[in-house]
């Protein structure tokens, strides 16, 4: 069925703007956004300090995946439970938790204790982030929300660069404790912004809360997210560690699935996959996670390792493409809001992806920083045109009672893209890398290097280039560029992925009010209407009647779309 054009807001109604109330809720959200995200980043250049306190050095990256394993399993359960009981509460309790999280961590007397405080935070985070769009959706119309996720995509870029940048800062001139200190003001005028302004209606349902799918989701994430994140550098892939977890994994997935399907009240409802629009979203949004992320950390791996940019500067080099992602991001929010169409966008958006990733194929040893500055752009460009739009296209296809769960799933499955994808790319690089190194090295040289001598710490380790012959020096860059250059290759089919995931995307008009009905469910209950009229004991919309919404849809009639 051909849906007829959208058109232009600006023919059809007045300009929208948010009420005052809504105004500061926004402002609202997008702290607490901001307080959230940069803490995931922040932490990062302080290590080493921190370390060196602290001790824990066996043990370094729990720092990190305590956080990310704890917001993980944390994001589709509060994402359901907000569906059920309200967003207020849990929003508010997200910020609570997470200031909480900030000042254990920034008293921690040793290593374990932070790793506490970091697991605390997560738990913050997981509830934090995901309600933020998940409220957006609940006080803005879909038609109108494409310029506000834009800018709350804004947000997340900023504290890509600025986390880092202000990690440094930060430890270099108050010391670690301030990386969590810092967050507690913010954290509290969020909760005060929240608390007075925030009150959405809610019709509270009294339901069996599913706990063994809690249970089995909770050992499924944390045994596949551990094998992910440890597997080829805490433990070799194919170790008896990384099987187990994989194993357990497995089986508990499986039984979750299960879980689901018998669940009154499922905390991930597997109905929603019933729907091309949010499977093929959320696929996609696992792969730009994926790419984005690999990127993220070695690009700048590239430009210190490869072309020698320094250490202070090194914070730095991601801003051509975080700045493409930041002002792209807007100018297609507020396109998709005047003109109603976002598909024509997001594909577009995946093809520069795409070409920006192909430019950083073309890297090598001797490339110059302008080359790398243009590819970065080109992605970031890309990135910004398609990576948040996937969640307004989810908020678009569920209905009001499925909000907080459908987006939520597409932040679960953004997180869990980040982790596979910094994985895999890091195997790819490490695995080959001294084979690379010692085949750019003279065939006297290299019979005497003992193994383990020249790696990629050596480049990325001022001190240990120092002692270096240059020589091996440049074998050293040369081979890091070639492992680089794959890591960049295998990239090239997830973008393929995710451009099939994102064509797959149906189009559905924007709702023009946050009470519509999704126009596929209005369709099937006019299905349902049809056949009480012509199938005799069949009442419109009866219990005993599914209908696979995920048809064709058509504008509603007056939606001024």
């Amino acid at each position: 069925m051909q849906l007829p054009a959208p058109v232009p807001l600006s023919d059809t109604v007045e300009p929208y703007r948010l009420s005052p109330e809504s105004r500061r809720v926004f402002v609202g959200l997008m702290l607490g956004m901001l307080v959230a995200s940069i803490s995931q980043t922040i932490v990062g250049p302080a290590m080493p300090r921190i370390v060196a306190e602290l001790g824990g050095m066996d043990h370094y990256s729990w720092v990190a995946t305590a956080a990310m394993l704890v917001s993980a399993i944390t994001v589709p359960i509060v994402g359901k439970l907000s569906d059920l009981y309200g967003r207020r509460g849990f929003y508010l309790a997200g910020l609570v938790v997470f200031i909480l999280g900030s000042v254990v961590s920034g008293f921690a007397g040793n290593f374990w204790l932070l790793v506490l405080g970091r697991a605390i935070q997560g738990l913050g985070m997981g509830t934090i982030m995901p309600l933020s769009q998940t409220i957006i959706g609940d006080i803005i119309p879909a038609r109108q929300r494409g310029k506000y996720q834009g800018l709350m995509g804004a947000v997340f870029g900023v504290t890509s660069v600025a986390g880092p940048l202000a990690g440094g800062v930060i430890t270099d001139h108050w010391g670690w404790r301030w990386l969590f200190f810092a967050a507690v003001p913010i954290g509290i005028v969020t909760t005060v912004v929240i608390a007075r302004f925030l009150h959405l209606p809610h019709e509270r349902r009294e339901v069996k809360i599913d706990h063994l799918g809690i249970a089995t989701l909770t050992v499924a994430l944390v045994s596949l997210l551990l094998a992910t994140s440890f597997g080829g550098t805490t433990y070799p892939w194919g170790s008896v560690e990384i099987l187990g977890l994989y194993a357990v994994g497995t089986l508990a997935l499986v039984a979750f699935v299960l879980v689901e399907l018998r669940a009154e009240e499922p905390v991930l409802p597997l109905r929603l996959f019933r729907s091309s629009v949010f499977t093929a979203s959320n696929i996609a949004a696992f792969a730009v996670s994926m790419v984005m992320f690999g990127s993220i950390i070695y690009i700048p791996v590239y430009a210190q390792g490869v072309l020698g940019v320094g250490a202070t500067d090194s914070g730095l080099i991601l801003m051509p493409l975080m700045l493409g992602l930041i002002v792209m991001g807007i100018l297609s929010g507020l396109l998709i809001t005047r003109t109603g169409r976002y598909k024509a966008i997001m594909v577009t958006g995946v093809v520069i992806m795409g070409a920006g990733l192909f430019l950083l194929t073309l890297l090598e040893a001797d490339s110059t920083q302008t080359q790398l500055t243009l590819a970065m752009v080109v992605l970031g460009i890309g990135l910004g045109m398609a990576m948040q739009q996937y969640t307004l296209v989810v908020q678009n296809a569920v209905s009001r009672s499925d909000l907080g769960v459908a987006t939520a799933s597409t932040q679960f499955f953004r997180n869990v893209g980040s982790t596979v994808g910094i994985a895999v790319f890091g195997t790819v690089m490490t695995s080959g890398l001294a084979g690379a190194i010692r085949s750019h090295l003279p065939a006297d040289v290299g019979a005497q290097m003992p193994p383990g001598a020249a790696g990629a710490g050596s480049v990325l380790d001022p001190t240990a280039l120092e002692g270096l012959p240059p020589v091996v020096v440049d074998a050293v860059r040369q081979g890091l560029a070639d492992q680089l250059h794959e890591v960049f290759v295998l990239a090239l089919p997830v973008v393929v992925v995710v451009l099939l995931a994102t064509i797959a995307i149906r189009v559905m008009p924007l709702r023009e009010s946050v009470d519509d009905v999704p126009v596929a469910e209005e369709v099937g209950h006019e299905l349902l209407d049809s056949m009480a009229q012509s199938v005799p004991g069949v009442e419109a919309g009866g219990p005993d009647v599914r209908v696979d919404t995920d048809v064709e849809a058509r504008p509603r009639v007056g939606a001024g779309v």
